[in-house]
């Protein structure tokens, strides 16, 4: 079955309070709640030829932090290899946002 651009589901904000929460209990105080991306790499991502939406893996850096790694990914399923490839977002903490339902 191939991608159409359309993969994933709208929640509501309570189901996804409730699912940071579930996961901010299972780490330690200080671990990594969060990350951002800017617009402009998401789009830079997103504009590529053939690209139908963004594969997000999970990594881990040579400082032992989490991290996150965008690659484009095409109709057929498979990623964009040659293509743009976005890590060293911006992690929470320390650059949280004010307090809110996804977080506390």
């Amino acid at each position: 079955m191939a991608f159409n651009g359309d993969e994933g589901s709208v929640v509501t904000l309570a189901e996804a309070s409730c699912w940071t929460a579930n996961y901010r209990r299972t780490i330690p105080t200080g671990e990594i709640i969060s990350q951002f991306v800017g617009r402009n790499k998401l789009m830079e991502i997103l504009n590529q030829d053939e690209c139908i939406g963004v594969r997000i893996y999970y990594g881990v850096g040579d400082d032992g932090k989490k991290n996150l790694i965008l690659v484009g990914a095409k109709a057929d399923e498979n990623d964009m290899e040659q293509g743009v490839i976005v890590e060293r977002v911006i992690p929470c903490p320390p650059k949280c946002p004010r307090k809110n339902p996804l977080n506390s």
